[in-house]
């Protein structure tokens, strides 16, 4: 399926890492590398024309500067792939329950997370029954009894529960090209089957 880039050799935004590249070193294709770009591009210029991500999405800023390149804009996604591995996708929600970035999960934590959960699926629980469901959670995850849910009782936890992690996987990510067919060009690299 090869096929031509029709883009001249014109300058790259700041940030930019090769398709290619980034194929190797994620779940996506070249093609699907190539799209993401497409989307990328829209995005990082939205408000300002530099092509950088200027809203500050701190998972997905790796280099931790302010703003998220192409090369992390890829990689983060990569997470949410079909096929990328699930200690990475229990990591990374690992990362995002640790709000305050202490490297554990504290009870405060998990009732955030818990409370933004049950605003975003509208559903009405009691004060009373929202502390139940965090205090039991809080209690199984938190084998050592110290008060705070390390990584690696995180890890048992989710490996008993992997629905916690169901929304870690977006599938329409296993082929990006045909979810957004409007963002498809042209390459001059073909895609290698892995």
């Amino acid at each position: 399926m090869g096929c031509y880039l029709s883009t001249s050799k014109k300058v790259q935004n700041p940030g930019y890492e090769e398709p290619n590249v980034l194929a190797s070193e994620t779940p996506f294709t070249v093609s699907e590398v190539e799209a993401l770009y497409e989307l990328y591009k829209k995005l990082s210029n939205s408000i300002i024309e530099d092509g950088l991500i200027h809203r500050i999405f701190d998972l997905f800023d790796l280099k931790r500067n302010g703003v998220i390149d192409f090369g992390e804009f890829v990689r983060s996604l990569g997470i949410f792939h079909p096929n990328a591995a699930l200690e990475d996708k229990t990591a990374f929600a690992f990362r995002l329950y640790d709000l305050r970035q202490t490297g554990y999960i504290e009870q405060e934590e998990l009732k955030e997370m818990v409370l933004a959960l049950l605003h975003e699926s509208d559903l009405m629980l009691s004060d009373d029954m929202i502390e139940a469901i965090v205090d039991k959670t809080f209690s199984d995850a938190d084998t050592k009894g110290d008060g705070r849910i390390d990584q690696d009782e995180w890890k048992a936890f989710v490996s008993k529960h992997p629905s916690l992690i169901k929304n870690m996987t977006l599938p329409y990510l296993k082929d990006i090209t045909l979810a957004f067919p409007s963002f498809i060009v042209r390459t001059e690299v073909e895609d290698s089957e892995v």
